[in-house]
């Protein structure tokens, strides 16, 4: 996908979203505005990590 191809799909999805998620998109937004390109590399990383162990760790917290 392109770039504009990315932001297109995005706008739709926007315009899909409840109301009560677009404050989040954009809180989310700002802060990756602020962030190099390899920070936001390593937390979608560590996101994408913990939501596919989600049941190892909630074991482990036991």
């Amino acid at each position: 996908m392109t770039t504009q191809d990315i932001k297109s799909e995005i706008q739709k999805s926007l315009d899909r979203v409840p109301d009560s998620v677009l404050q989040n998109v954009l809180d989310y937004l700002k802060q990756a505005e602020n962030q190099s390109e390899e920070k936001v590399k390593l937390i979608k990383n560590l996101e994408d990590i913990l939501s596919e162990d989600k049941e190892l760790l909630a074991r482990l917290a036991k």
